[in-house]
């Protein structure tokens, strides 16, 4: 029987750990409150715990159900695991499978919206409304913003930033702050220790490959995202992002003309972290 870890603060997440097995590895989740389901999807180097002021404003409406990634949070990090953004959405819709998710509520950042809206263009009869924050879903590969840095990542000092230094921890999150202030000591710490040395980060470094792996896969789901664009969207944007800048936001736009934007300008990428009491009450409008 796994247990929480000594590290893990009550009064941050006070919620219950669960465990679920796909493809002979543990992944940690938490299903917190009852009615209509949202699932929470993250991204790098994040896990349940980045979401627990959004579940802590929202699950007394709605049953709230956070995965965490193979590689990251409470999940297995096992140093051979298939890491790839496929994969991932691969064991995205066994646990919705397994957990019996119908007709749910989908929130995604960063890799996350990559990684859950493949599994909304394939079972569009089963997602509701679907709410994106400081994402991407296409092809990275022309755009020196990202290939550039990805281009580094993939030598010898970006495997050491990543898997000696945890940099996407250390540096990159810090950076991706619009207010530094929100990421305290303590709340700082439940990333640093979910990822507590080099064995444990090859999941996180896998996703600094992805960038330009995943590419020619996010193109075609890009180019099938029609499927799913009458459904209702709210799209939340940090507009002090440098790392998935606002001009992405155009993107989306232009994709899907009706959904609902808001912008917070002095919010970075992480908004979930600066905006949640802002967040939560756009989603409890949105979802009734």
């Amino acid at each position: 029987m796994k247990t929480q870890p000594a590290w893990l603060s009550k009064h941050l997440y006070p919620f219950q750990s669960k465990w679920i097995t796909v493809d002979g590895h543990q992944l940690h989740y938490i299903d917190e409150g009852q009615g209509e389901t949202i699932l929470f999807v993250h991204g790098t180097p994040e896990w349940s715990f980045g979401w627990r002021d959004l579940i802590k404003g929202l699950r007394n409406n709605y049953r709230c159900v956070a995965i965490d990634l193979l590689g990251f949070g409470l999940s297995e990090k096992p140093l051979d695991g298939d890491y790839s953004c496929q994969a991932h959405s691969k064991r995205m819709e066994k646990c919705i499978d397994s957990l019996g998710l119908k007709n749910f509520h989908l929130i995604a950042n960063d890799f996350g919206g990559g990684i859950s809206l493949p599994y909304a263009i394939q079972h569009p009869q089963n997602i509701k409304k679907i709410m994106l924050f400081n994402t991407w879903m296409w092809s990275l590969k022309n755009d020196k913003h990202y290939a550039g840095p990805a281009k580094v990542m993939n030598t010898i000092v970006g495997r050491v930033m990543y898997k000696y230094f945890n940099a996407p921890v250390n540096i990159i999150m810090p950076a991706a702050f619009g207010n530094k202030k929100h990421l305290t000591k303590e709340i700082h710490s439940h990333y640093k220790n979910a990822l507590p040395d080099a064995a444990s980060r090859v999941g996180a470094y896998a996703f600094a490959k992805e960038l330009m792996n995943a590419s020619d896969w996010w193109e075609e789901n890009w180019n099938q995202l029609e499927k799913i664009s009458g459904k209702p969207f709210l799209i939340f944007w940090g507009m002090k992002d440098s790392f998935v800048p606002p001009k992405e936001l155009d993107k989306w736009k232009s994709k899907l003309p009706t959904a609902k934007v808001i912008t917070f300008e002095d919010a970075g990428h992480f908004v979930q972290e600066e905006k949640a009491e802002e967040m939560v009450g756009e989603i409890l409008r949105f979802l009734k």
